[in-house]
């Protein structure tokens, strides 16, 4: 079994970091993985997206997921680059913060809502909203477990922002707490669109 999760925000949002902690976790709970970063030519304000492929065995998605199982959505800026990309019944994360009537339009799809960036600001440190809405992404997919991903933020941060470390454990804790635990599963016999 195979799931997938297109990402989508703005540059400086913390997409690509959230994407790779959910890649490392993945790994590091023993599936294979494929990541694929996308991203304009601006680091901040631009499009930033991520491709993340999950599987139980060798991965055959190919390069461009064309019917994905989920999706992290931290801005709308850049939702229709990866909205045709979705399928009917695909679990949509949404940071409700910067997302207001954000119209999903996928047919069936599982839309939860997360004041991501609001959340993060109440802990004191607003950059952190990425790894809220990754924390209530893991939560209510069960895709990795939160602790997994909390391990590999700690794998993926540099040396020099060490000092970053329990802040953004805290803000994936709270995303993690903010919608209910497995209400999509990603794997199991009552995963969402299983076969």
């Amino acid at each position: 079994m195979e799931r997938e999760v297109l990402c989508t925000g703005v540059g400086g949002q913390g997409v690509q970091i959230a994407a790779k902690t959910l890649a490392t976790a993945a790994l590091d709970e023993g599936r294979q993985v494929m990541l694929v970063p996308r991203y304009g030519g601006g680091m901040r304000g631009g499009m930033t997206n991520a491709e993340i492929t999950i599987g139980d065995q060798a991965l055959r998605a190919l390069p461009v997921a064309t019917s994905a199982w989920s999706a992290y959505v931290m801005d709308p800026s850049y939702w229709s680059t990866i909205r045709p990309n979705l399928a009917d019944g695909a679990v949509v994360v949404v940071n409700s913060s910067l997302c207001a009537g954000l119209g999903v339009d996928v047919p069936g799809a599982r839309v939860f809502e997360v004041a991501a960036s609001e959340v993060a600001s109440g802990l004191g440190s607003p950059m952190t909203a990425g790894f809220v809405l990754l924390g209530a992404f893991v939560a209510v997919t069960g895709l990795v477990g939160v602790e997994s991903a909390v391990g590999a933020m700690r794998q993926l941060v540099p040396a020099y922002r060490t000092q970053h470390l329990e802040v953004n454990a805290g803000a994936i804790r709270a995303g993690a707490g903010l919608l209910p635990a497995g209400a999509a599963p990603a794997w199991g016999p009552a995963a969402v669109g299983a076969a």
